[in-house]
């Protein structure tokens, strides 16, 4: 049951996002983040193609006479025809706002008959999703739950604002999969209803680059339908190695050591190779039609085939809202997707390592992003370090806010998520700690022994969204488990 949601910066019920507004436009987000208006060509490399829309039919549950709504809630004085249109009104907006094809379906549903007539109109045109606005109490049984009970597999919200239903009524739909009911006393819970619909056909749609092995191959996902968009590893030896070291690759090595709050061990061509990775990445995330990318890397640095692990290429990278994961880890990169798409911002990989003296979690990686709050939100604190394990090239570390909610999550195989939430309590500095450069600890919630937490590469993402990611389950046809 989603009851309640998270509202993100860049939900459609604040409009179109900065970061959206610059893509629309043909301006890059990362060429304005640094000033570098001149450079968007080479920047918008990673820009794929467009995502076809997804077709969400909007159903309204409810009496055609006013009268019925004597002596029943949500009253006498609930005017269906002009709250019909108001929900019309709204609908239509956030749907412009997130690229969805809302089909609007006026008829007043009040008993099997005029559903049964509805779900033959939508056999003309098969939606990706329903939205049903629930505005009567007393048409649970005969309407809604007949909807529900004949819609086939078709992902379903149940919007019901207060006074339109009782927990008696939300006991059919709490059991039936890909549906989710939004029982809420308010009306912005639909921008997020609307972008799980985005987010399910957006996760169908995207590509993900992983680079290792000595095969090209795709892998089309169960479930969410993301493809895993394989490539040999030597493509990025051999990419890197004939990238020519361009301005844009020196300005961008110069935003970052000029935004640092603090250069330690890396040299300038350090930053330099960095950068170029960054451009390396896009180029091939363009040349492969992929959303994101994530490669074997610890090999390439182990070996020494590479002068520099493109840790700040995947910081960007997650910044801007793309996907850059560590270690051609396909669960994290599926992760940091959906929590992009969800949510508006980034998560960070991590190695999990807890703290059994304190009951705390720590996590570490050599790669996180800045944004955390997100894309449209100003950076945190960033130290510009070496690679900790190698002592070359230059990997970041963010400064967490202490204090902040966050969230755990990760999938486990494309049908299941485990997820659970905590709160920042301190960073870590290596040295005197060992592990990678961003060290930061939670202290998590309802979680009786930290050992026995699940996964590994688990996302740690600002914000408590435990109950929106159950909701986005639900209606995805997702389990999501506790993490412990």
């Amino acid at each position: 049951m989603c009851t309640h949601v998270h509202h993100c910066g860049g939900c459609p019920s604040s409009g179109v996002s900065r970061r959206g507004f610059l893509v629309a436009a043909g301006v890059s987000a990362a060429a304005v983040q640094m000033g570098l208006l001149e450079f968007t060509s080479t920047l918008l490399a990673g820009e794929t193609r467009p995502k076809s829309k997804p077709k969400i039919r909007l159903l309204f549950i409810r009496p055609k006479d006013q009268a019925k709504y004597w002596m029943s809630w949500p009253g006498n004085d609930y005017n269906a025809d002009k709250r019909q249109a108001d929900f019309t009104r709204r609908l239509r907006k956030i749907a412009r706002a997130l690229d969805i094809q809302l089909e609007v379906d006026p008829a007043a549903l009040e008993d099997a008959a005029t559903v049964d007539a509805a779900l033959e109109r939508m056999k003309q045109s098969p939606p990706d999703g329903i939205l049903v606005i629930q505005m009567h109490l007393s048409y649970w049984k005969v309407a809604t739950d007949h909807l529900l009970n004949n819609r086939g597999n078709i992902p379903t919200i149940v919007f019901s604002q207060l006074g339109t239903s009782f927990t008696g009524h939300l006991q059919t739909a709490r059991k039936l999969p890909n549906v989710c009911v939004a029982a809420t006393d308010g009306l912005d819970w639909l921008s997020y209803g609307m972008r799980m619909f985005k987010t399910i056909a957006d996760m169908k749609q995207s590509r993900l680059c992983i680079i290792t092995g000595d095969k090209a191959y795709d892998r089309k996902l169960d479930v969410i339908g993301t493809t895993l968009h394989y490539i040999p590893l030597d493509r990025w030896v051999d990419e890197l190695g004939k990238a020519e070291t361009t301005d844009e690759m020196r300005a961008l090595a110069n935003y970052y050591t000029e935004h640092a709050k603090e250069v330690r061990e890396p040299k300038p061509q350090d930053v330099l190779n960095a950068a170029k990775n960054y451009f390396v990445a896009k180029r091939i995330m363009a040349a492969e039609d992929c959303d994101g990318i994530s490669l074997d890397c610890l090999g390439l640095v182990r070996h020494r085939r590479i002068a520099c692990a493109p840790c700040i290429a995947w910081m960007k990278i997650n910044d801007e809202g793309g996907v850059g994961v560590c270690e051609s880890d396909w669960n994290a990169a599926i992760s940091m997707r959906l929590v992009s798409l969800l949510f508006e911002r980034p998560g960070f990989m991590q190695d999990p390592a807890p703290n059994t003296a304190k009951n705390t979690l720590m996590g570490a990686h050599c790669s996180c992003p800045t944004r955390l709050g997100g894309f449209d939100t100003d950076p945190e604190p960033f130290i510009l370090r070496n690679h900790h394990e190698s002592e070359t090239g230059v990997s970041p570390q963010v400064l967490w806010r202490e204090g902040q909610e966050a969230t755990v999550m990760e999938f486990d195989g494309p049908g299941k998520i485990i997820v659970g939430t905590g709160r920042v309590t301190r960073n870590f500095d290596t040295p005197p700690e060992g592990g990678c450069r961003t060290s930061v600890e939670l202290a998590m919630d309802n979680v009786a022994d930290v050992m026995d937490t699940k996964g590994f590469h688990q996302l740690f993402v600002y914000g408590k969204l435990d109950h929106d990611l159950r909701a986005y389950g639900k209606l995805a046809g997702i389990d999501v488990l506790p993490i412990a």
